[in-house]
């Protein structure tokens, strides 16, 4: 009876463990969103005619018009503390580094519904106050330091709808695909 419950506990291969090798987060993530992006593609009718046809169209025109001043510095809080690293005693005196602290409940209307799964699963999220926290001390100034909070949050947005928003397709391609 011994034997048989030995048999049983090592005749199936132990379960992966969650930090055993495989892809690693970002790519898992990375994938999670494509998938959802296909998937959204495949919900669509032969005729294309589709909500998520409509978010696309949207998402690209607020693409295409989004630039750096498009988000209101007045829906962030900013705040300063001291920088770390080299800087002599400056560093030990100044309140150089910024923090630009976005609440998502402020943030997401800005931004296309297509945007908002990946904003939410963002490596800047704060979880407990669900807002992005994007921090800066690239120089010794408050002011530039502010100003490289916003161009961050601008550059996440953008990288963000580049991968979520797919291109345009051209005629030429859907004929193409439509025929096979």
């Amino acid at each position: 009876m011994a034997v048989q419950g030995f048999r049983q506990l090592f005749s199936h291969p132990p379960p992966l463990l969650p930090f055993s090798s495989g892809p690693t987060f970002a790519a898992r993530s990375f994938a999670s969103r494509r998938a959802a992006v296909i998937n959204n593609n495949d919900n669509r009718n032969s005729n294309g005619d589709n909500e998520t046809d409509g978010q696309f169209v949207a998402a690209r025109e607020w693409l295409a018009t989004f630039h750096n001043n498009a988000i209101p510095r007045h829906i962030g809080e900013i705040s300063f503390s001291r920088s770390g690293g080299p800087g002599g005693q400056n560093v030990n005196k100044v309140n150089s580094k910024a923090t630009l602290k976005v609440p998502l409940q402020s943030l997401l209307p800005l931004v296309p519904a297509i945007l908002h799964p990946p904003l939410r699963s963002s490596r800047y999220l704060a979880e407990r106050s669900q807002s992005l926290v994007i921090q800066s001390e690239e120089s010794r100034k408050q002011a530039a330091n502010v100003e490289s909070c916003y161009e961050k949050l601008h550059q996440l947005l953008k990288s963000t709808a580049k991968e979520v928003i797919p291109g345009e397709t051209s005629l030429e391609q859907r004929d193409r695909v439509h025929k096979l």
